[in-house]
């Protein structure tokens, strides 16, 4: 009689979807769960560099448009972080340093601003944590907020990661992703093949796509694809700065952080010293990035240099883009920037420094033979590397001519760019596609940050 009455219920029970529902609760909570409680959702953010800094602020943006709570931030990021409501705790230029041997100068700097994001975290009491990139600060973070929870005994926030630790760049780089479980709930992967690797080692994972997607100004949603369209206007452009309509405009990004911007830009400048005897009427564009350390050190150098350079705000997406559309070609060093000359479609040159020591243990230790996004992509090189020693004014100059002239090597890098950014694109796997605010990198970021489910 007993069990005919636990059977009659159990059918009962999952006939109503709403008692499902409820079951599952009793198990598994959710972010929005959470935050449903306390009737608004309290996010902790921690970004460590200027492209940090533009993923953090659209993922801001996406929380406020999804969350059927009001969203109160705290933590670490920049100016672009700050136009969407988050007062940092510090500068976040703090946090943007490089290499290995460039990073011991600024370790005990480094230890303070650890200690007071712990701090802070843990008085603000958020639903969820969210580092992006800078694994080296965001993993020390994350592991020392969790051990300070579980000793007062209280339940941790969930833990985001958004882009994964490039494993797949270094010589047992996935053994690194075991243990990561203990301290981080959820890794925002933007690569394609990183979501499956992370799975494999017990990180629950999500592809969300590359964020500068984001930077797109029109999308082309059809039935199974997406087509990513920037808009440009380079007349605007020469005509507002005055380049002659015959002129070459070569566009200089020489980085975002203080260390490879003082290492990189005397060797593009010189470039374009060396150029300038080949192409009489070339003229210069420089993207500074939104570190204000940065933007100090090229005032102070440019203000000195003997060849006119026109510079432009990288927080400025459209005239970025217009600079990109009026140029012939660009000098970049490595970087999210060569994903952004990808989406723009042009061609450009990859370059790169470092102390003698990291680019010794670069040597060492990388596992892939490009440094490049597009390039270790496709496993092919199709963006033009000078690394190390090949470095130099005088070997830049001369890739950089054989860009400029070569019809035939700029085409090539137009149509790999295609293929890099399908690749770069979650579209494909993203089962809503009647809005284009659902095929956006942060929205699907921030839909599968609330919905996630920790198991009790």
């Amino acid at each position: 009689m007993l069990a005919k009455a636990n059977h009659s219920l159990g059918r009962e029970v999952f006939k109503n979807v709403d008692l499902i529902r409820r079951f599952m609760s009793v198990s598994s909570r959710a972010v929005i769960d959470f935050a449903d409680k306390d009737e608004e959702l309290r996010v902790f953010l921690v970004a460590g560099e200027v492209s940090g800094d533009t993923i953090g602020a659209r993922l801001m943006a996406s929380l406020k448009k999804i969350s059927p709570f009001p969203v109160k931030f705290s933590g670490v990021g920049g100016s672009m972080m700050f136009q969407h409501g988050l007062q940092s705790l510090f500068p976040m230029e703090d946090l943007a340093v490089m290499g290995i041997w460039e990073l011991l100068p600024h370790l005990n700097k480094i230890r303070v601003r650890l200690k007071e994001t712990v701090e802070a975290a843990s008085l603000f009491k958020p639903h969820v944590v969210v580092t992006v990139d800078a694994k080296g600060f965001s993993f020390r973070f994350l592991k020392e907020l969790r051990v300070s929870y579980n000793m007062q005994y209280v339940d941790s926030p969930m833990h985001f990661h958004y882009v994964a630790p490039s494993f797949w760049a270094w010589r047992g780089g996935e053994s690194r992703l075991k243990g990561l479980s203990q301290f981080i709930d959820h890794i925002l992967c933007i690569l394609p093949f990183e979501e499956e690797v992370c799975r494999i080692n017990g990180l629950a994972a999500t592809f969300v796509g590359h964020p500068v997607l984001e930077d797109c100004l029109e999308l082309n949603i059809g039935k199974d694809t997406i087509d990513w369209k920037v808009h440009t206007n380079n007349q605007d452009f020469r005509s507002k700065f005055g380049i002659p309509s015959g002129a070459e405009v070569i566009t200089l990004l020489p980085g975002s952080r203080l260390q490879e911007v003082r290492r990189m830009l005397p060797i593009f400048l010189k470039t374009m010293e060396i150029l300038k005897s080949s192409f009489p009427e070339l003229r210069t564009v420089m993207l500074v990035a939104s570190n204000q350390h940065v933007k100090s050190y090229i005032d102070r150098l440019i203000n000195h240099w003997p060849v006119p350079v026109i510079m432009i705000p990288g927080s400025s997406t459209k005239q970025k883009y217009d600079a990109f559309s009026a140029s012939t070609a660009a000098l970049c060093t490595s970087g999210t920037v060569a994903v952004e000359l990808q989406l723009a479609r042009l061609p450009c040159l990859v370059a790169y420094r470092a102390h003698i020591f990291t680019e010794w243990l670069i040597r060492y230790k990388a596992k892939v033979p490009y440094i490049s996004l597009p390039n270790i992509l496709l496993d092919s090189p199709v963006i033009p590397e000078a690394l190390f020693d090949a470095c130099s004014p005088r070997s830049l100059a001369t890739m950089l001519t054989e860009l400029i002239q070569d019809g035939n090597l700029r085409e090539q890098q137009i149509k790999s760019a295609e293929r890099v950014i399908r690749l770069l694109s979650a579209s494909a796997n993203n089962i809503v596609h009647d809005l284009v605010d659902s095929s956006q990198p942060s929205m699907i970021a921030a839909s599968t940050m609330l919905h996630h489910r920790r198991h009790l």
